[in-house]
């Protein structure tokens, strides 16, 4: 209470920066890290194939191949927030970036499977670094009275690097004759595909040089005077610097370190809000949005359509992922979160039952008849829209927010801990699921929907337009 009642004094709430593009440019480079989340995550959905012919290996390796980089994101992401408190936001940008440019040389230079794998694991602590990083560097850089609309940068970043490696990976598909295995310059087409990420990797690399330290790192290493330029530089000269720092200052020492022991209680290990937000995050993963990044050309490829064809339908629907998510942004100020949530599950709901329904028909001549091949094609772009509308963004949104202060940095930890595992349960199974029975997989991903309106209509609370203080 007492850090928001010192707020007037410095005027940050209210104060507008000198030069907003400056501070625009600030938020939009760290979020580069939030690009080459999406991109790194979605990019290998471009050799799936290429990687089973090259190395003749059966769907339950493959999928290991594919999901292993999901343990580094959990590491990445555990640390992160460790390595940043040690050396600073701006080196933790940094170690990340080098470690995304390793990962796109490995990745596109492998020896064997095994070191395929490493590299895998080594972007996927990348992205696990940048995906707890550019946030909270954004949330510690950007004027109070602009930092939802800068936060939201690294979501806009994230679907936008999904979408761009899926238009690099059909263009590169293209200039390979429509075969991934196709020689480009000297390389396989898909080896291309996974080095090509080494631009936005030095490109990252290179602006984190370019932007200021975050002022509440520099406060907690003594540097009071770089801090306060660094304040002056994104906040602007009307405010009060000497009180913005002193109040910054007290918050941190404030601040209840939030461990894993405050999580426990109630009858099932953890307190209730706990398990609601576990909950969240293995539902957003459960329905299976992940296959249609990571597997989405492999899918319509099952199905007959061909090579080309499906890597450009993986581009449209990563146009469609970020579509939602623009709309996501819009509304969930507006009409609340809860709300998005059910109309997000009843329209995923309705995608996936058609695609279930769509791939129970047998292939003709190897493609699904005319009817259901186009079905399940609309009904995977309704899926995306509706997940990329709501849960895409709102999960994130909750967890921000649902949690009493004294917990919220462990719980957060914890759900998003769930997230990764989730994420890497559907990642590792759709393989082998697919080859016992593809539709019977979508009805399960289509439970998992169904289910998730009654979970968020009796445990999840509305957050909207309530303070931070006000939960619990």
């Amino acid at each position: 209470m007492t850090s928001t009642a010192q707020a007037p004094k410095s005027g940050a709430g209210t104060a507008h920066p000198d030069h907003l593009g400056h501070v625009i440019f600030i938020a939009a480079a760290a979020a580069m890290g939030g690009f080459l989340f999406g991109y790194d995550s979605s990019v290998i959905n471009g050799a799936v194939e290429a990687i089973r012919t090259r190395y003749d290996i059966g769907s339950a390796a493959l999928a290991q191949v594919i999901a292993v980089a999901l343990i580094g994101c959990a590491i990445g992401a555990a640390t992160a927030g460790r390595i940043a408190d040690r050396i600073g936001r701006i080196r933790c940008m940094q170690i990340a970036a080098v470690l995304f440019t390793i990962s796109a040389v490995g990745s596109a230079l492998p020896f064997a499977l095994w070191d395929l794998a490493l590299w895998r694991i080594i972007g996927g602590f990348a992205i696990g670094m940048a995906s707890v990083i550019g946030p909270a560097y954004i949330a510690e850089v950007a004027p109070p009275a602009y930092r939802g609309r800068l936060g939201s940068f690294q979501q806009a970043a994230i679907v936008v690097g999904i979408a761009i490696s899926q238009l690099v990976n059909w263009g590169l598909l293209n200039a390979a004759g429509g075969d991934q295995r196709g020689k480009l310059m000297g390389l396989e087409a898909w080896q291309v595909m996974l080095g090509v990420m080494v631009i936005p990797a030095v490109l990252y690399g290179l602006l984190s040089f370019a932007i200021p330290e975050s002022p509440r790192f520099l406060l907690s290493v003594g540097k009071r005077e770089r801090a306060r330029a660094i304040l002056e530089e994104v906040e602007g000269g009307n405010v009060d610097l000497d009180a913005r720092v002193a109040e910054i200052e007290h918050a941190m020492k404030s601040e209840h370190k939030s461990t894993f022991k405050d999580l426990l209680g109630g009858s099932f290990f953890f307190k209730p809000i706990v398990w609601v937000g576990i909950g969240l995050s293995v539902f957003q993963q459960f329905v299976g949005i992940n296959v249609a990044f990571y597997y989405s050309s492999t899918l319509w490829q099952s199905v007959g359509v061909d090579p080309t064809d499906s890597f450009f339908y993986s581009f449209t629907t990563s146009i469609i992922n970020i579509i939602g998510t623009v709309i996501a942004m819009i509304f969930v100020d507006r009409v609340g979160r809860k709300p998005l949530a059910l109309i997000g599950s009843v329209g995923m709901v309705v995608g996936l039952a058609l695609e279930a329904w769509a791939f129970s028909y047998h292939l003709v001549d190897g493609k699904l008849p005319s009817a259901q091949g186009w079905t399940a094609l609309i009904a995977a772009h309704i899926f995306v829209l509706f997940f990329a509308l709501s849960w895409g963004v709102v999960v994130w949104v909750f967890l921000g927010e649902m949690f009493p202060n004294r917990i919220r940095a462990a719980a957060l930890g914890v759900a998003a801990s769930a997230q990764w595992i989730a994420n890497w349960a559907i990642t590792a199974s759709f393989p082998s699921l697919a080859d016992w029975n593809l539709s019977g997989t979508y009805v399960i991903y289509t439970v998992f929907a169904a289910l998730s309106i009654p979970f968020v209509l009796k445990y999840v609370k509305e957050t909207k337009g309530k303070s931070l203080e006000e939960m619990g």
